[in-house]
C-alpha cells in the first residue's frame, strides 16, 4: 500500500486537457504492467488516482508512461508535473488485455477519446510482434482533430501498411481527411472474420455498449470482445468497495471484462 518514488522524465502535452508522463523510478522498480492494467498514481500532499498505463517498460525503454486528463485536483496536479518532478506509484494492479490468448486472431481495436490511452500499448505490443496476429484494425474517435492523443503515432499508424486505421471526429474542419461521426460507422462497414476475431473496447460506455452491438451483429461472441471499465478506484485490492460495479469490484475483477460480463451490467443505469 506504500508508494513508491517515481520520478518524472519527460512530459508531452497531447491535446489542450491530457500530458504523457514518462516515470523513471528513483530507486527499485514496481513490476512492469502488462497493457491494460493500472497504477495507483499520487501526487504528494494531494491525493492519488488510478491511471491506466499508456506505455509498458521495454528493454529499450525503460520509463513506464500515463496520460492524464485533467479533470480534478490530482489529476490536474499530475498533469502539470514537470521533468524532475517525484510521483508515488502503487501498482500494477487490474486486468490486462489478454494479447496472449489473442495470438493468431485477427485483432479490432476500438477506441474513443482518452480510451486510446489503455489501447495503446496493445498497439505498441502487436507492432513489436506483428506476425503473431492476422488483420488488425484500429479504430480511433475524438471531438476534432485536435483532441486526438498520440497524434504523431497515430500518422505512424495509417502510414503502416500492417495496419488497418480509421479516424472519425465529432466536429470536422476545413482539410480534415478522416471520417465524421461516430467510431461504429466504420465499424458497420468493416469485413470481418467473426470466429477469428477478437475485439478491444475503451472508451464512453455508450461508445463501448455502441460499438460490442455492432460486433455481436457481425457474428462476434461477447466473450471474444473485451471492454475497460472505469469506477471511482481508491485503494487498488478490492479492500474499500468504491469501485464497486454490480459483483465486481474493479480494481481485482477488472478494468478489463468480457462483454458477456459487462453488457448486463452497463445496461443498468443506476450502476
Amino acid at each position: 500500500m506504500a508508494p513508491v518514488p517515481y520520478r518524472v522524465h519527460r512530459v508531452v502535452n497531447e491535446n489542450r486537457d491530457s500530458s504523457t508522463l514518462q516515470l523513471q523510478p528513483v530507486r527499485n522498480a514496481l513490476s512492469a504492467p502488462q497493457p491494460g492494467e493500472f497504477m495507483m498514481m499520487y501526487a504528494f500532499g494531494i491525493g492519488e488516482i488510478a491511471i491506466s498505463v499508456s506505455a509498458v517498460p521495454t528493454a529499450s525503454d525503460p520509463t513506464i508512461s500515463h496520460t492524464v486528463r485533467s479533470v480534478g485536483a490530482v489529476s490536474r496536479a499530475l498533469r502539470g508535473s514537470g521533468p524532475g518532478t517525484v510521483i508515488g506509484m502503487r501498482g500494477p494492479f487490474g486486468t490486462s488485455w489478454g494479447l496472449t490468448e489473442a495470438v493468431g486472431r485477427d485483432l479490432v481495436i476500438v477506441a474513443g477519446g482518452v480510451g486510446l490511452a489503455p489501447l495503446r500499448p496493445v498497439v505498441h505490443g502487436v507492432l513489436a510482434d506483428r506476425t503473431a496476429y492476422g488483420k488488425v484494425t484500429v479504430i480511433a474517435g475524438a471531438r476534432s482533430r485536435d483532441d486526438f492523443l498520440f497524434a504523431t503515432e497515430i500518422q505512424q499508424w495509417t502510414h503502416d501498411e500492417t495496419l488497418d486505421v480509421h479516424l472519425t471526429v465529432d466536429v470536422p474542419v476545413q482539410g480534415w481527411p478522416g471520417e465524421v461521426g461516430l467510431v461504429t460507422e466504420p465499424l458497420r462497414r468493416l469485413p470481418l472474420r467473426p470466429e477469428q476475431t477478437t475485439a478491444l473496447l475503451c472508451g464512453p460506455e455508450p461508445m463501448m455498449r455502441g460499438a460490442a452491438i455492432e460486433l455481436i451483429r457481425k457474428g462476434l461472441e461477447a466473450t471474444d470482445i473485451r471492454v475497460s471499465l472505469e469506477r471511482n478506484m481508491q485503494c487498488g485490492i478490492g479492500w474499500c468497495g468504491h469501485c464497486q460495479l454490480g459483483p465486481l469490484l474493479l480494481c481485482r475483477d477488472g478494468p478489463v471484462v468480457g462483454y458477456d460480463i459487462a453488457e448486463p451490467l452497463l445496461s443498468v443505469k443506476e450502476l
